[in-house]
């Protein structure tokens, strides 16, 4: 080969191993950022060109698809929008998706690698391609109850309710809320309603899901954490054994004195009859007494201080630490800056209702193709161990007396043993607002084990505030919720 002819072979081989080079850095090295590129048309025609699988509920889904005009052939509908939209999330063509939808995307669009022979198999038999289905621990009915309650009640507010022996989330509402469907496709009227839901034009920002991202000052039923810390640290060992609280007692190196509420029989109360009138003065005594170490010690085993992923992440609730003993004294009643979502705080009252085990709290119990066979299935999970048994069951006594006979009257239920806790949470500057009403609680079968454990905040700025408490507001709605659990399992 002469010398020219040699040089424009070696040109066109550099060329040729340039684009070599080139297709696979595209194909390997570039291939997610490509596919992930908002700009890439492509992906998102492709996401939207097949029906998306279901979230089930109950056996039955909550979702469904519909078809579109134009390059994306389906978009996703919803059953009941906005009561499951704490749930589901939602998943747009012109806005993406989060919650369920999002973390499940892969699944539920059928592009998840697990799918990858069930798509084959479609694929040889020419079957169009479909997305899997995720199905939840979630209760038809106690959602029901719960999105109907703080609906009627109005304001706005959250409700958690778990399964206590096995973690299972069976009740998740926020309201106000919104309906997914509403924002689902691209068109104007998507654009529109999209709008009307950001905060920035909404103060009551419907897209916040408080029963998980919020957190709020829990008040008075945080007295159950105090009340397990003085169990669990042996500074009392009896519900019935009378505490060394004089009445007025002024916390620690200040001058001022800690208020109960009203006239209520709080010196040298004992912790039964301490929970059942909410004294502060008591299990304030009790957390400064432990101190500020102990007190976050028993607060980080019921969950707080740390995320939860349920798959949805929580926002993290809040008990400090360097807190000086009246600063302890007020966060162990659930003021100064403790804060909690109401998941943690249905944590905790599940925790005591399970005789002390906190099992890890999920709401996806199972992953399926759309042929419903099983890709992955949710096993328990022990979260942590708050109380020993015995002072689990102690402390569940003290609840039950504060529905039977205390300020958690109105959860009571026709034959079924209820425990629980009020709460009224005061918050603003030299606390202006009006408060928050909270009530944690549980039911017990026959058998004595729990159901369901509740928690219930209501925030409701029209409300007159000597008619706020947790009590009045939030008790009547944890008792619908226990209610239908109760029902829906005879």
């Amino acid at each position: 080969m002469n010398k020219p002819l040699r040089r424009i072979a070696v040109f066109c081989g550099l060329l040729i191993l340039t684009l070599l080079i080139r297709d696979n850095w595209l194909q390997y090295v570039k291939a997610n950022s490509l596919k992930d590129d908002p700009k890439n048309r492509r992906v998102l025609i492709a996401r939207y060109a097949t029906p998306r699988g279901d979230i089930i509920v109950g056996g039955n889904p909550i979702t469904g698809y519909t078809e579109t005009k134009g390059d994306f052939k389906y978009k996703r509908t919803y059953k009941d929008g906005a009561m499951w939209a704490p749930v589901t999330g939602f998943v747009s063509q012109a806005y993406g998706a989060n919650q369920l939808e999002s973390i499940n995307d892969g699944i539920l669009s059928g592009t998840d690698d697990r799918l990858f022979f069930r798509n084959t198999l479609d694929m040889i038999t020419g079957k169009e391609k479909e997305g899997g289905n995720v199905v939840t621990t979630l209760n038809a009915a106690a959602q029901k109850a719960a999105y109907n309650g703080l609906k009627k009640q109005g304001g706005k507010g959250a409700v958690a309710a778990i399964e206590p022996t096995t973690g299972k989330i069976l009740a998740l509402a926020s309201f106000p809320s919104y309906d997914p469907s509403t924002i689902a496709g691209g068109s104007t009227s998507d654009e529109e309603a999209w709008a009307k839901l950001q905060k920035k034009t909404n103060p009551d920002d419907p897209m916040l899901n408080r029963a998980l991202r919020e957190v709020y000052p829990p008040g008075s039923t945080f007295k159950v954490v105090t009340a397990a810390a003085a169990l669990e640290n042996g500074l009392y060992t009896e519900a019935d054994q009378k505490t060394k609280t004089p009445l007025p007692w002024t916390m620690p190196g200040t001058t001022t004195v800690l208020k109960n509420e009203g006239n209520i029989p709080c010196e040298n109360a004992t912790l039964r009859v301490a929970l059942q009138y909410s004294c502060n003065t008591v299990f304030g005594k009790v957390g400064s007494d432990l101190g500020n170490e102990k007190m976050l010690e028993e607060a980080k085993k019921f969950g707080f201080t740390e995320e939860q992923f349920t798959p949805i992440r929580t926002s993290a609730s809040v008990f400090s630490e360097d807190m000086n003993p009246s600063e302890t004294a007020l966060s162990s009643i659930g003021q100064f800056n403790t804060a909690a979502t109401p998941l943690q705080m249905a944590m905790v009252a599940s925790a005591v209702a399970n005789d002390g085990t906190l099992m890890k709290p999920y709401m996806v119990d199972e992953v399926q193709t759309h042929n419903l066979d099983p890709l992955e299935k949710t096993d328990p999970e022990e979260l942590s161990k708050p109380l020993s048994a015995e002072n689990a069951q102690i402390l569940q006594s003290m609840m039950e007396t504060v529905v039977e006979d205390g300020t958690g009257k109105n959860a009571q239920i026709d034959g079924v043993k209820v425990g629980g806790k009020t709460g009224t949470a005061q918050h603003g500057v030299d606390n202006s607002e009006n408060p928050y009403a909270w009530f944690i609680s549980y039911a017990k079968a026959d058998d004595g084990s729990s159901p369901v454990a509740v928690a219930v905040v209501i925030e409701d700025e029209k409300a007159v505030r000597d008619d706020i408490s947790g009590g009045g507001l939030a008790a009547p709605i944890a008792k619908s919720v226990m209610e239908a659990v109760i029902n829906s399992k005879k």
